[in-house]
């Protein structure tokens, strides 16, 4: 299966839904530019059928091979799409997804270059507004808000998430023994102590799944603060979404807040 075959469901009229497996596939061109190719009823999948086994090689040849295949495939191809980028960029969505590998959201929702200003990092967080512990994260909404205009901020999260896991493995007295990475997550605190509270007699695997879930309506909230971002909303000019991508079995959700 291609990679357009893996487009999700997305941004539907519903308020939420989910796709499952289907033996269906799309067969719009894999690099068509107009917004709406993303919206369809294709399902997604965790990874393309046909991947090869890989293939041991250095990392630069890797690297300089990848580059390679996508110039031949992709870039040679669609002269006019990589013309109007060059030209400048106005994507129509913000996302924000982990950083961990196996859930690139360009393949996931079969993006195609300049359709989403992405923003990766561990366990998909988006923290509250502050100027100065967080200004990385507050330039890149400002930036995707004012300048690019985006009409959508997506924040997805997904299952069996080593960030969320270490969410929820923290102590109840909050004490850390990393560098950076549980006060990072402790972004998310609002969604473990939910889950904790509401979901105490369900099995740990099972919790971390409601808090990769409600980490995510915490992040969404967490993007209300942005005084821009709050300006937007009251305009009618942007949307937010909550998003998951359950990789094990195939399925991709999105809900509107």
């Amino acid at each position: 299966m291609s990679i357009a075959a893996a487009q999700a469901c997305f941004l539907c009229s519903l308020p939420k839904h989910t796709l499952t497996r289907s033996s269906s596939s799309s067969s719009s061109s894999p690099l068509s530019s107009s917004f709406p190719r993303l919206i369809s009823n294709t399902p997604v999948f965790a990874a393309p059928t046909t991947v090869a086994p890989p293939v041991e090689m250095a990392p630069a040849e890797r690297l300089t091979s990848g580059f390679e295949k996508f110039k031949k495939e992709i870039y040679e191809k669609n002269p006019d799409l990589f013309g109007e980028l060059a030209e400048g960029q106005s994507p129509k969505f913000m996302v924000f997804a982990c950083a961990d590998s196996r859930v690139c959201p360009s393949v996931v929702l079969n993006f195609q270059p300049g359709e989403a200003f992405t923003i990766r990092n561990i366990a998909n967080m988006v923290p509250p507004y502050d100027k100065t512990k967080y200004a990385g994260v507050g330039a890149a909404i400002e930036y995707a808000v004012l300048h690019l205009k985006v009409e959508n901020i997506v924040v997805i999260g997904h299952s069996r998430c080593g960030g969320i896991k270490g969410l929820m493995s923290i102590s109840d007295d909050g004490a850390t023994s990393t560098d950076f990475i549980e006060d990072w997550v402790k972004i998310g605190w609002p969604a473990r102590e939910k889950v904790k509270s509401s979901f105490a007699d369900l099995p740990f695997p099972e919790q971390c799944t409601k808090c990769e879930k409600e980490a995510v309506n915490v992040s969404v909230e967490n993007l209300k603060t942005y005084p821009f971002v709050k300006e937007g909303l009251e305009k009618g000019t942007l949307s937010l979404y909550g998003g998951y991508y359950d990789f094990v079995g195939g399925n991709f959700e999105t809900w509107s807040t």
